[in-house]
């Protein structure tokens, strides 16, 4: 599998790992918090899944039949076995591009996955509880991962060009603080493998809700939009310190081959997870 990747492979900060056929990535800055910190982000590889959803789809919305559900429940398994951690601590969303940000507990542990999810309209999780594994999807949007090293907190959440004009990376940061004590300056953030600003292309619509400096005019009403420059900006007005912020060196549509995007196959995609917990003693 080629990759083709946005920066040089000396600043290269997103790390591909392998075990059998299931492979997964890393960030650099969260791999350096690896002694309370677990996170992975999915890959196409290794599954079970057929055609265009080959083969680690982890969407069962997209394989809404009885051997479809069979699929994605052993996609995860896969996934799961191969990282290291079980499902039965995994905690998943129910993405409909709000800014909706929800604490969760133990007593969460499995919604989604061994009973119903019990909520609607969940974008992103926050928590500082160990154990539990955090949970969100995408197929271009951007995945947005938090971790307060000072409270050992952690937060997920799911931001598309909706999520990112109602600023769910700011959302999540003021919903750490409320509930563990979180200052911003002391969070490590990661804006995950997601569309790049050459491969999105938006009309004035959506283009009109950005700043100047996230848009390239094309003309025509059209426009290239920059969603990492947008949750950046987002991310520093916040208080995130820019060498506490890594921004994305793969796009998932310049890589369709082995990430999933919506937009570079016209919608005939499955999902990738994101995945974020704090280690147990």
């Amino acid at each position: 599998m080629t990759i083709k990747w946005k920066t040089d492979e000396n600043s290269r900060r997103t790390h591909v790992h392998k075990t059998g056929a299931v492979s997964w990535l890393t960030f650099a800055p969260l791999e350096k918090e690896e002694a309370w910190l677990e996170h992975y982000f999915s890959t196409r590889e290794g599954g079970v899944s057929e055609g265009w959803l080959s083969s680690m789809n982890l969407s069962f919305t997209q394989e809404p039949d009885e051997q479809g559900e069979k699929n994605v429940r052993e996609n995860f398994c896969r996934f799961a076995e191969g990282c290291g951690f079980s499902m039965d601590d995994v905690v998943m969303s129910d993405q409909t591009h709000t800014t909706n940000v929800v604490h969760v507990t133990d007593a969460d542990k499995g919604r989604g996955w061994s009973r119903d999810k019990d909520w609607k309209d969940v974008d992103g999780f926050i928590t500082d509880t160990p154990g539990v594994i955090l949970s969100t999807f995408y197929a271009d949007c951007v995945p947005l991962f938090f971790a307060d090293p000072v409270h050992k907190a952690i937060g997920l959440s799911h931001s598309g060009w909706k999520g990112t004009v109602g600023q769910i990376g700011r959302i999540t940061l003021e919903k750490m603080n409320a509930a563990f004590g979180t200052q911003p300056e002391d969070v490590i953030v990661v804006i995950g493998p997601s569309i790049c600003v050459d491969c999105y292309e938006v009309s004035e619509d959506v283009a009109g809700h950005f700043p100047a400096e996230c848009l390239i005019a094309k003309g025509g009403g059209k426009y290239q939009l920059d969603l990492w420059k947008a949750n950046e900006l987002i991310l520093l007005k916040a208080g995130i310190r820019q060498e506490h912020l890594m921004t994305p060196d793969i796009c998932t549509a310049c890589n369709m081959d082995f990430l999933y995007s919506h937009r570079a196959s016209g919608g005939r995609r499955g999902n990738l997870g994101a995945f974020l917990g704090i280690r147990k003693d």
